[in-house]
């Protein structure tokens, strides 16, 4: 019992062995196309993660998914409920999740 406190303590190691590295680590190319729009440091860290100098068709992928993306209709679970193609798709997953939760299998 009286180790307890360094059980707790451990986890202190590996918080600061990520402090110190993450700096030192790339950034996603995609985070660095789509939300910075920096398109000389995302073709970098192409480079960078896939060794090889040609990532132009890797970054028109990122590009093209992004455009799909922006595209796509959201729609609310209002709307869903009353889409009658996947209405009992959405009711059966609501219900096996609040079985669920409510079983006692996560206090298990």
């Amino acid at each position: 019992e009286s180790r307890w406190p360094y059980l707790f303590g451990a986890i202190i190691v590996p918080s600061l062995i990520q402090v110190i590295v993450l700096p030192f680590l790339p950034e996603s190319p995609r985070y660095l196309l789509l939300e910075k729009h920096n398109t000389s440091k995302a073709e970098k860290a192409f480079q960078t993660f896939l060794a090889k100098d040609d990532v132009s068709h890797e970054i028109e992928e990122v590009l093209a998914e992004s455009r799909v993306q922006r595209n796509t209709k959201l729609v609310s679970v209002l709307q869903l409920l009353k889409t009658r193609a996947v209405r009992w798709q959405v009711l059966t997953v609501v219900v096996t999740m609040g079985c669920y939760q409510l079983c006692g299998l996560n206090a298990v």
